[in-house]
């Protein structure tokens, strides 16, 4: 006799169709996107599993950097969080969640493109917070490519120094005050083994951020300091109607996966908590796929 299944079904969890048509500028908003993304507001339960712990999220505004600062607020960590200063009305509502939770809440207004900003931000977290052990390099940028022969190269270097550089100027800044124990998790993307083309430059700095991972993981496990990536498939966040994409690639968004739908950056969460717990602590270059089952 087969045992009742109280498992929900994952197809069904959130939204089954695609999204509608909608557009707006970078840095995406929240109030300009609809549906809303679920980012664990009213869903997420903590279990302790980082209590006492001191992370910065880079991109914390919105989107996977709002569910991941939610999710370690109520798991016990205070937490900062970057973003671009248009961001401050979403920012100031993920502090304030973070506050809701019993945590320390920080704000860092500014652009990881500028090298002393991208530094500074961990002297402040540092400061602002009591230390730094979790460090979530989420800021990213993207946008639709008509192609190749017309990728502009103010674009593809404001891609560049978003994703690359600015992950590079933050991680270099912490790398030095790093304890044994403390984990570093960026946020890679499909896109780094299933390139889009018309997201060319994007694809190639989230293969970049693999490469990163995998050499800084090993540079630092000597000193005891753990280094993950996390690859998400079709989240939706303010970042996709923001991206440029047509009616018809919204309306398919996320349709292509096994599970036939997008998935929410509540959903994302739990795979950063996890490689920052200590049930990860022999976890070290990996890439951890969150995808609705597409393959990496």
């Amino acid at each position: 006799m087969s045992m009742p299944n109280n498992a929900d079904d994952p197809r069904d969890e959130y939204r089954e169709e695609g999204y509608p048509g909608q557009g707006q500028d970078q840095p995406g908003q929240l109030d300009q996107t609809w549906p809303r993304p679920d980012h664990g507001e009213q869903s997420y339960r903590g279990h302790g599993r980082l209590r006492g712990r001191k992370a910065l999220v880079t991109g914390g505004d919105s989107g996977i950097g709002r569910a991941v600062a939610i999710a370690f607020a109520r798991e016990g960590a205070d937490v900062a969080i970057a973003h671009l200063p248009e961001e401050q009305g979403d920012a100031d509502e993920t502090v304030r969640l973070i506050r809701d939770a019993g945590r320390e809440g920080l704000s860092l207004p500014g652009d990881v493109r500028d090298e002393a900003f991208a530094a500074q931000i961990v002297d402040r977290t540092r400061t602002g917070l009591g230390g730094l052990d979790i460090l979530v390099l989420n800021a990213g940028y993207q946008k639709d490519r008509a192609g190749l022969a017309t990728l502009e190269t103010a674009e593809f270097d404001r891609v560049l120094r978003t994703n690359l550089y600015g992950l590079m100027f933050t991680a270099r800044a912490a790398v030095p005050h790093l304890e044994a124990g403390a984990s570093i998790i960026v946020t890679a993307s499909i896109q780094a083994f299933q390139p889009s083309p018309t997201l060319i430059d994007y694809a190639m700095t989230k293969a970049a951020q693999v490469a990163f991972v995998r050499a800084l993981a090993e540079e630092l496990g000597p000193a005891g300091v753990r280094v993950n990536a996390v690859a998400p498939g079709p989240i939706w966040t303010p970042l996709i109607p923001a991206t440029g994409w047509d009616d018809q690639k919204l309306n398919a968004f996320g349709q292509d996966t096994p599970l036939g739908r997008a998935g929410q950056p509540a959903e994302v969460a739990g795979a950063y908590v996890y490689l920052a717990s200590e049930e990860a602590s022999y976890v070290s270059g990996a890439v951890l796929p969150v995808t609705g089952g597409k393959p990496l």
